[in-house]
């Protein structure tokens, strides 16, 4: 079964937002691009924009949907990563879930240990880096 998952690569000042999971959460201590599972009925990008203002308790503006990537924790778990780019629209960012948030330049993006299933985001996001953040205002 494919669990449907959106993500939000927040850009501001030349720079993507990077969360780290918290010790409350299933792989504790692994950086990710903030997001959650898409409900029954809601629309990948509904679905960012609440997982944002929940996680965060920001209001973002989205840009671009990028290619989504699907990975296997198990044979009875695969989520399908759907990332969007977006910028803040309003508010301050507010840590509910994670527990560091880091701000990661192009030459920052693997000097933190991210979760397995945004790696192939992060590879994607550094070979298109400057159409991805210089594509959203």
């Amino acid at each position: 079964m494919i669990i449907p998952v959106t993500c939000a690569i927040i850009i501001q000042d030349q720079k993507v937002l990077a969360v780290r999971r918290s010790k409350s959460m299933p792989l504790a201590g692994f950086w990710e691009f903030p997001g959650g599972k898409i409900e029954e009925g809601e629309s990948p990008a509904s679905c960012i924009i609440r997982e944002i203002k929940e996680e965060l308790g920001i209001e973002i503006k989205l840009g671009e949907i990028l290619p989504a990537s699907d990975h296997a924790y198990s044979q009875e778990k695969v989520i399908r990563l759907i990332p969007f780019s977006a910028i803040i629209h309003s508010g301050e960012i507010k840590l509910y879930e994670h527990d560091q948030l880091s701000w990661l330049g192009a030459n920052e993006l693997f000097e933190v240990t991210w979760a397995p299933a945004d790696i192939p985001i992060v590879s994607y996001l550094k070979e298109h880096w400057i159409s991805i953040v210089n594509g959203i205002k």
